[in-house]
């Protein structure tokens, strides 16, 4: 999963994303509506975590932006006002979802997982395949009765296979989707790490490589 938080406050922010890095998603910031935009633009995120009270790009203004840009993420709009009218205006002007500050870390982590699994094709909240399960919700994985202590690189590699139900992923699409914008796409990073995930599993060659195309789960 990966999140883009667009919020002005720097220690609000970065204490934002890393609580949600720590919940094993891939995260990116930006610190104002256009450096948010642009981000939106050019990175494929699942969802967005949106200060409504921006400077300058109003962050009303960068969701009408997202919602005529036909980008695919959901957007979770956060702000300082919890109005009934507040609220509205949030949703009416394309947001999935609202929070007001101050918040409940655990909420916020809950409310976007709900997001990400209610988009199109709706994923469930528990991914399963051959003794594999993921909890989407609880951010665990689990092989029959043991649990996986996995890296958040390695849980996003597991999650999005699982999501894909057979269908191969490409080496590329994992960076894009499991990585932040930091990740250098000429290392072995994904490589390496699916080697990582392998070993952590009883059945390794339950990820296979297709010569050329990517990675996908075994049929069961």
């Amino acid at each position: 999963m990966r999140v883009l938080v667009i919020e002005d406050d720097v220690e609000m922010a970065e204490a934002v994303a890393d609580g949600l890095r720590r919940a094993r998603m891939a995260v990116d910031v930006a610190y104002d509506g256009r450096g948010g935009l642009e981000r939106a633009e050019q990175n494929d995120y699942d969802a967005i975590v949106l200060d409504r009270d921006l400077p300058g790009v109003h962050g009303d203004q960068v969701c009408a932006a997202l919602v005529a840009a036909g980008n695919r993420a959901r957007v979770l709009m956060l702000t300082a006002a919890g109005t009934s009218q507040d609220l509205v205006e949030g949703l009416a002007i394309g947001a999935d979802d609202y929070l007001p500050k101050p918040f409940d870390f655990p909420v916020l982590v809950a409310r976007i997982g709900a997001l990400v699994r209610r988009a199109q094709p709706a994923i469930p909240p528990v991914l399963r395949h051959s003794g594999l399960m993921v909890d989407l919700a609880r951010r665990r994985a689990y092989e029959g009765e043991r649990t996986l202590e996995l890296t958040p690189k390695e849980f996003g590699v597991l999650e999005l296979l699982l999501a894909s139900h057979g269908r191969t992923v490409s080496a590329e699409e994992l960076l894009e989707r499991v990585w932040d914008e930091f990740a250098d796409p000429f290392t072995r990073t994904v490589t390496v790490t699916v080697s990582r995930l392998r070993a952590k599993l009883s059945d390794p060659s339950i990820i296979e490589t297709v010569a050329g195309a990517g990675y996908r789960l075994r049929s069961a």
